[in-house]
């Protein structure tokens, strides 16, 4: 399984997180697929950049986010771009 979770950089006692595509086997900090953003907890306010046309199409593709991923995707809004793509479709038929 495919999923889209936080890989930690940065020194001990500060953080800084990438958000990469990984099969759920690798380790947390181990082999990824794909790196589509990144995080930074320790700036105010937390600073965090996503592709959001990765994001997609993985989401597209099947990938699973973790709770904190899907926390940051929504924050970024991309979730809410997947779910109006799935929505159009259905508006559509009913209009006809």
């Amino acid at each position: 399984m495919v999923k889209i979770r936080l890989r930690r950089m940065g020194a001990k006692k500060h953080p800084f997180y990438r958000v990469v595509v990984a099969d759920a086997r690798s380790p947390r900090d181990g082999r990824f697929i794909e790196e589509i953003g990144y995080y930074d907890p320790t700036k105010d306010p937390a600073v965090v950049k996503i592709d959001e046309e990765k994001a997609m199409r993985w989401i597209a593709n099947g990938a699973q986010p973790t709770d904190t991923a899907r926390a940051l995707l929504r924050q970024t809004g991309v979730l809410k771009k997947i779910h109006d793509q799935k929505q159009e479709p259905k508006a559509r038929v009913h209009e006809s």
